[in-house]
């Protein structure tokens, strides 16, 4: 009996498989957008700051506000576009979008410094980009900082302090170190969510969805020949990411594949238990097509990918106890990243079991109805 059953899921299998690949568009389609996203992604979407135009307004004209514009100028980020004696003046150039920043020295700056007294540098950002004027603001900061601790340690200053920074896992604060591991569950699930969802959606479209009725098929055995499918998909939609990761961008990998491979496994249960149950809901593809980017919008906007889910609203981070992808970019960065243990990914896998013990049984009970 098992046995029987086995061989009928493998013949869905085969034939998910075959509908799948037989067009070369669809072939295409599995390999060809993640490797396109992985580069838009690790090439574009990033918060490092290669240039940052800026404006300068030095009021003391003094030697060491030339130092400090030395300084800021020799770090190869921050380019002058103009110099100016007035705030007033540069405001038009932060109006037209000429610059980013605006560097103020005030008055009296090498005096200050010289009698012990406090000088303001003022630095003005464009808060239309935040993003963007926050991290040439933080670059600003730490050049001026840095002026401020070396130029009190030549004078012997008392209060002097050196300030050293470093960052683990990431060295060079690149985004896409951050980025590109995170890209292995978020377009895994993308394609995945839209594969299952569309597959039954396809067979209610083209007519066969009751050939499978009258076939000697059980609704389990239905789901389970759909779903497996989409799994192969996915593991060969994440491995392909996984090596521009390891051999284009040169993302060094910390963890253990095993645990990384494991955590996907999971990790497509749970989307396909979603794509499984929105398929159940759609009448035809276009349906499920809407359904799914419905569904995938605030999957990404609440998985941290592009900002940590500790700093959204009480509510909003209740919300994320339900996203797989959450638990998936968690596993991903840490694993690949950190090189964190099986151990410590535990919480995130038993999220990611429970989810899909959630998800699987309500699209079967979805499924049942809908073939009664």
């Amino acid at each position: 009996m098992m046995l029987a059953s086995l061989l009928r899921i493998l013949t869905i299998i085969r034939k998910e498989l075959l509908v799948m690949l037989k067009d070369p568009k669809s072939r295409a389609s599995v390999l060809l957008p993640p490797i396109l996203q992985c580069f838009i992604f690790g090439y574009a979407a990033s918060y490092d700051l290669n240039t940052v135009p800026y404006a300068l307004v030095d009021q003391d004209h003094s030697a060491t506000s030339r130092a400090l514009v030395a300084k800021l100028e020799g770090s190869g980020v921050f380019q002058r576009q103009a110099t100016l004696s007035q705030t007033a003046q540069a405001a038009a150039l932060l109006d037209t979008k000429q610059v980013v920043l605006i560097v103020v020295i005030g008055q009296d700056f090498e005096r200050k410094l010289e009698s012990g007294a406090s000088s303001v540098v003022q630095v003005v950002a464009d808060g239309r980009n935040s993003n963007t004027s926050g991290v040439a603001q933080g670059y600003a900061n730490t050049i001026i900082g840095d002026f401020s601790s070396n130029w009190l340690a030549q004078r012997r200053s008392p209060g002097a302090i050196q300030v050293t920074t470093r960052a683990w896992f990431n060295p060079q604060l690149e985004t896409r170190w951050t980025m590109v591991p995170s890209l292995i569950g978020t377009i895994t699930m993308m394609m995945t969510m839209l594969l299952t969802a569309m597959s039954v959606a396809r067979e209610r479209e083209e007519g066969t969805f009751d050939q499978l009725l009258v076939a000697p098929f059980t609704p389990t055995e239905i789901m389970i020949g759909k779903a497996v499918p989409s799994m192969i998909v996915g593991t060969v939609q994440a491995s392909v990411i996984l090596l521009v990761a390891l051999f284009w961008f040169r993302i060094p990998f910390a963890g253990s594949f095993a645990t990384l491979y494991l955590g996907l496994a999971l990790f497509l249960a749970a989307a396909i238990g979603f794509g499984l149950f929105l398929s159940s809901l759609a009448r035809n593809m276009q349906q499920a097509m809407v359904l799914c980017f419905i569904f995938l919008m605030p999957f990404m906007l609440l998985s941290g990918l592009m900002s940590p889910t500790d700093n959204m609203p009480e509510v909003l981070q209740y919300a994320t106890v339900i996203n797989p992808l959450k638990y998936a970019i968690s596993i991903t960065r840490r694993v690949y990243l950190e090189g964190a243990h099986i151990n410590e990914m535990v919480p995130d896998m038993l999220a990611l079991v429970a989810i899909a013990a959630v998800t699987m049984p309500t699209s079967a009970w979805m499924f049942r109805r809908r073939l009664n």
